[in-house]
C-alpha cells in the first residue's frame, strides 16, 4: 500500500471580517441603503451610526437640509436606524462627512 498525505483545506469564511467588527481597532461603518416602496416611491435608511450621537436632532438637520420627511425606527437586530423619503443616499453620505459624523471612508452605500 502506497501512504498518500493529504491535506485537506480549511474551510474560507468570507464573512470572517464582518464577525470580528466588534474587536478593537476594526472599521465601524456606516451603511446607507434604499428600499424600493410602490411604484416610484423609495426610502434611504442610515444604519451604524455611533450611539452618543442624537440621532433626533440628525433626523432634524437631515430633514430641512434636504426638504423631506423621515423618522427612527428601533429595530431589533440593526439598532436604531434613521429613514428618509426618497433616494437620498448621495445627499446623506456628503451631508455626514461635512458635518464630520462620520469619514468618507467609513460609508458604504447600498442599492440598484
Amino acid at each position: 500500500m502506497v501512504d498518500i498525505d493529504v491535506q485537506i483545506p480549511s474551510a474560507f469564511d468570507p464573512f470572517a471580517e464582518a464577525k470580528d467588527s466588534g474587536a478593537p481597532g476594526a472599521k465601524e461603518y456606516v451603511h446607507i441603503r434604499i428600499q424600493q416602496r410602490n411604484g416610484k416611491k423609495s426610502l434611504t435608511t442610515v444604519q451604524g451610526l455611533r450611539k452618543e450621537f442624537s440621532y433626533e436632532k440628525i433626523l432634524k438637520d437631515l430633514k430641512k437640509e434636504f426638504c423631506c420627511n423621515g423618522n427612527v425606527v428601533q429595530d431589533k437586530e440593526l439598532g436604531k436606524v434613521i429613514q428618509l423619503q426618497g433616494d437620498q443616499r448621495k445627499n446623506v453620505s456628503h451631508f455626514l462627512v461635512t458635518a464630520g459624523v462620520v469619514k468618507k471612508d467609513q460609508i458604504k452605500i447600498h442599492g440598484f
